[in-house]
């Protein structure tokens, strides 16, 4: 693996707390490797061409991602629209599986807290959201997704549905932002380095 793209999730930012300490650990780990951490717009389809576009202009095909929550859900899209162009692989945190489901709920307008950015989720917002799932996973092994049974902002039960042939880590009691998270990081990375 040449590149890391950390995806944060939804109302968050490279700012957050799990994408600083990833940051952390690839400059103190592995210092050659090159860690992208865009900040996505609360715009869903501004958010995937932005994706897109950083993963289109990196030179080498074998990509790491680590997803948290949204970032999850668009890890996956990702890795399954371009399952035949490189080679990837994610660890994904506490995924969003249907988040056009949990979002249908949030039709208005909102500000992300570190970025101050306002945008607004409407129908259309929530209609992106369904053509971006990714309804099956093509190569389960190319994910190793991480839960806590606690978490209080999604079902842990669906990832587990979803990725049942993945590398799956479900740890009881936790939260959403996934508690412990750098006792992870080694095994995170050598996942992705495999």
């Amino acid at each position: 693996m040449q590149h890391l793209v950390y995806l944060h999730g939804f109302l968050s930012s490279p700012q957050s707390e799990k994408a600083q300490q990833t940051l952390a650990y690839a400059k103190r780990h592995l210092p050659a490797l090159n860690v992208y951490t865009p900040q996505l717009p609360g715009d869903i389809n501004c958010a995937v061409r932005k994706i897109e576009a950083l993963v289109v202009s990196l030179p080498s095909t074998r990509i790491g991602f680590i997803g948290s929550s949204m970032g999850g859900f668009l890890s996956t899209y990702i890795l399954e629209k371009y399952a035949d162009k490189f080679d990837a692989k994610a660890v994904l945190i506490n995924p969003a599986v249907a988040p056009y489901e949990l979002l249908a709920d949030y039709i208005g307008e909102h500000q992300n807290p570190y970025t101050q950015e306002r945008f607004t989720i409407n129908p259309d917002s929530i209609k992106s959201l369904r053509a971006f799932s990714s309804d099956t996973i093509s190569q389960a092994n190319r994910y190793q997704v991480m839960l806590q049974t606690e978490d209080e902002t999604l079902d842990y039960r669906l990832a587990v549905a979803k990725y049942s042939k993945a590398n799956l880590i479900i740890e009881p009691g936790g939260n959403h932002s996934f508690e412990g998270y750098t006792q992870h990081l080694e095994q995170m990375f050598a996942f992705l380095r495999q």
